[in-house]
């Protein structure tokens, strides 16, 4: 694409099935879908998903920053977006590699077309599906099985933790073979609470019987404890991974300036500038698992391009979310075409 678009947005809503974390319910999805045109009529697709309280700007912050654009940018407005709007470094930067890398792609399928045409771009990934905390999980993994999923992630922190244990013991005793489970507790756990899963994870790790992976433990402990997880991450076998510390890249680079030498979940919808996590992610060659901010098929694209380029140890990306919304992503083409 040549130095000047003209710059569109639209903001969208998309309602969940049901989605609870440690930090509440989720109801309703919201974020920006952007448009490029250049000179020559070569479009770019871009999404900002913000999540403020995992870290990013808010939606009205984003929406205030399109709204003050004119309709003519340029790539030195697009590449001096502050830090502050790291959902908006990642859509407008990604909307324009979109425009600067596919544009005989898009002239000969339709824009619309490869928004929605992940699988065979990335069919080298594999991808984790997420369980709803709770007794839920129990059963729903058999849906995601057939569906080819083989890594899982279970929500954990949101009821007691004796009776999260409970369905723990019980899940690792139902899942097939050769499954990997991830456990995520948002930052949840108090440190008393993190050491007691950690040491019941190693005691099923030691059981060489147990035909199911605990792959790791994410965010056990809340962001300002980041010591007490560095601390954890050296005196257990199971490992921990960090995600709400490392939201944006200033925190991915403070954390690893600390120290933390362990696995990464990045979030490229809210982690910035994907040139610069590209070149963080070749200059230290951190351990990473990506992961969804549940964007649309706009976003996904472009966070998985990310990560079939930057993952090193083949970890499965946590994008397995379609069954968390109640409408798939068919609506991309009237959210534009209606307006």
């Amino acid at each position: 694409m040549t130095n000047g678009y003209r710059f569109e947005f639209r903001p969208y809503q998309r309602r969940f099935v049901r989605v609870t974390t440690n930090h509440g319910n989720w109801d309703i999805r919201e974020g920006i879908i952007l448009r490029l045109t250049d000179e020559s009529g070569k479009i770019g697709w871009g999404e900002i998903a913000p999540i403020s309280w995992f870290g990013s700007e808010t939606l009205e912050q984003a929406l205030d920053f399109c709204r003050q654009l004119p309709e003519e940018i340029t790539e030195e407005i697009i590449f001096s977006i502050p830090d502050e709007l790291p959902a908006c470094q990642f859509g407008f930067e990604s909307g324009w590699e979109w425009g600067s890398r596919g544009a005989e792609e898009q002239r000969s399928k339709g824009a619309e077309e490869k928004n929605l045409n992940l699988s065979s771009a990335f069919h080298s990934l594999r991808y984790s599906g997420l369980l709803t905390s709770g007794k839920t999980a129990l059963n729903q993994w058999k849906t995601l099985w057939q569906q080819g999923y083989h890594t899982f992630k279970w929500k954990i922190g949101v009821y007691a933790i004796a009776d999260e244990l409970e369905i723990f013991e019980s899940l690792i005793h139902t899942l097939p073979v050769f499954t990997r489970l991830r456990l995520d507790a948002n930052g949840g756990l108090s440190y008393e609470e993190a050491n007691l899963w950690l040491q019941t994870c190693d005691n099923f790790k030691a059981n060489a019987e147990l035909p199911v992976e605990i792959e790791f433990i994410e965010q056990p402990l809340p962001v300002e404890q980041f010591q007490q997880m560095l601390k954890l991450s050296l005196s257990y076998e199971t490992a921990i991974a960090i995600d709400e510390s490392v939201a944006t890249l200033r925190q991915l680079a403070a954390c690893h300036q600390q120290g933390w030498r362990g696995i990464f979940v990045i979030k490229p919808g809210i982690v910035g500038s994907p040139s610069r996590l590209r070149k963080f992610c070749y200059q230290h060659k951190i351990d990473t698992v990506f992961s969804s901010v549940f964007e649309t098929a706009i976003g996904r694209l472009a966070a998985l391009q990310l990560a079939a380029e930057l993952s090193r140890n083949n970890r499965a990306v946590g994008f397995g979310i379609d069954h968390f919304f109640e409408q798939k992503d068919t609506w991309l083409q009237s959210l534009w075409n209606d307006l």
